[in-house]
Parts: structure tokens; C-alpha cells; sequence
């Protein structure tokens, strides 16, 4: 089973590049991150001969989730328990038994900002959603944009870069809770090196032919999952397109 993760800055935009991506490599299952489309606009009819069927939710201009699956989705629901349930941030859906949760979580703006302290919160009532709705020694895989690096190994200049919104303490600790509850980094469980990252600023000039990036998409997994995770990579080809997104592909193959 191939689970892919990919923040698509604009579904719209970005159809031509998702379409070609699915046709080439045939995941069983990718979740998209920042569709940036309201329903009524998300672009199904360029999707209609890939053979996927897709789950989506979203608003303009910002956020937006969405599930592609070649085999059928059940059990499909959206945003957190309360609010703001933030339902264009989180799509759940079970495919072929196993639980698949699609996070685009907020990215924090300035680490004195109310929209750093949201983060904090948002990571928090997720690892409750967690806690609520699912047990540990369940199938599950979480993936999406956690805008989070969570080591040195994550970003190109851990010295300089340490405190800002996506590389601090306080959302590791966020994000170690979450772990600690049942999950696993399945890219860190198959690669140890420093430099593979999934995402590259359009501001940084030439910086993906210096690889000035960090890493921010994960595939997560309980254990149950992730002793049956055989592979994870980063597609790196897909950023070096015309018009790409600023991110990239990260897939995860499990025998299951």
C-alpha cells in the first residue's frame, strides 16, 4: 500500500502536475494539503479519467484537504471536534482498513503572534482528536504538512533558523506528545541523513539548486503500520517542474 503526502500550493494550479504524478507512480492513496479551493471549485472533472476518487474539503485562497484513493473511501469526515473544527485543515477516511488522517496544520506566522499560540493549541486538541477517536494498536497513518522540523537534519541552517515558528521547542514538544500517544516518523525510520527536505521557498534565490530547505511533510504511523512500512522517499523531481508547487512529493510504501 503507497501513502503520499504533498502540499499542492493550489489545487488548480497544481492539477497538471498531480495528474501526471498519480498516472506515473500509481499511490493507492495521496492526501493533498492547501487545495486553496472553496468545494464548488475544486477541479474534479481534470481528475475524472485518473481512476482515483477524491474526498475533499476546503475555502478560498487558503487551506483546503483532500483524499485521493484508488480504492473506495468510507467513514470520510472532517476538522476537529470543537471550535473551530478547521474543517479545510483535517480529512479522515478509511481506506482498505486502515485509518488515513490528512492534517495541514497552521504554519504560526511569528512566534509572538496569536497565530503561533494557535498552532500550540491546534497541535493539542489534535492529539485529543487522537485520543478520542482511536486506539494505538489501530492501523493508522497521519500524514500532511506539519510545518514542523523536528530535528538539525530538518532545515538548512539549524543555527540561524532555531526559534522561528516551524523549528522551535515548543511545537517539537507539540509534536513529540502526539508521537509519544502511538506514532513513528516513517521517513527518519528508513533515512538518517542530514539534506532531504520536502520543501523550498520560492523567496530563496535558486534555493532548490542550493537545497536551502526544510523539511515539513511527514508520514506518521502507529505501529501496527509501521512495522509493515518497507520504504519512504522524497520525490524530488515534481519541484524541479514548471510553475511547481514549493513543495514536493514524500510517499510511503507498506506491505500490507
Amino acid at each position: 500500500m503507497k501513502i503520499a503526502t504533498f502540499n499542492a500550493n493550489s489545487i488548480r494550479s497544481r492539477a497538471p502536475i498531480v495528474i501526471d504524478w498519480l498516472a506515473e507512480n500509481q499511490p493507492d492513496v495521496l492526501c493533498v494539503q492547501e487545495t486553496k479551493a472553496q468545494d464548488k471549485d475544486f477541479p474534479v472533472d481534470a481528475f475524472a479519467g485518473s481512476g482515483y476518487e477524491i474526498a475533499f474539503k476546503g475555502q478560498k485562497a487558503y487551506n483546503g484537504v483532500a483524499i485521493f484513493s484508488k480504492h473506495s473511501i468510507s467513514e470520510v469526515s472532517f476538522g476537529l471536534d470543537e471550535e473551530p473544527k478547521d474543517e479545510p485543515r483535517l480529512a479522515k477516511a478509511v481506506v482498505n482498513g486502515v485509518a488515513i488522517i490528512n492534517t495541514y496544520v497552521p504554519q504560526g506566522r511569528d512566534p509572538k503572534s496569536e497565530m503561533f499560540q494557535y498552532k500550540l493549541d491546534w497541535y493539542k486538541r489534535l492529539g485529543e482528536y487522537f485520543d478520542r477517536h482511536f486506539s494505538k494498536e489501530e492501523r493508522i497513518v497521519w500524514v500532511g504538512d506539519l510545518n514542523i522540523a523536528m530535528d538539525e537534519r530538518d532545515v538548512h541552517d539549524p543555527k540561524k533558523l532555531w526559534g522561528s515558528v516551524c523549528y522551535c521547542q515548543e511545537v517539537q514538544d507539540a509534536v513529540n506528545r502526539i508521537k509519544q500517544w502511538g506514532f513513528e516518523d516513517m521517513f527518519r525510520k528508513h533515512n538518517d541523513e542530514e539534506g532531504q527536505y520536502t520543501f523550498w521557498d520560492y523567496r530563496v534565490p535558486n534555493g532548490l539548486k542550493r537545497n536551502i530547505g526544510w523539511r515539513l511533510d511527514y508520514v506518521m504511523a502507529t505501529e501496527a503500520m509501521a512495522k509493515k512500512c518497507s520504504d519512504c522517499w522524497v520525490d524530488k523531481k515534481p519541484r524541479e517542474l514548471t510553475k511547481p508547487s514549493d513543495h514536493t512529493f514524500l510517499i510511503a510504501e507498506f506491505d500490507v
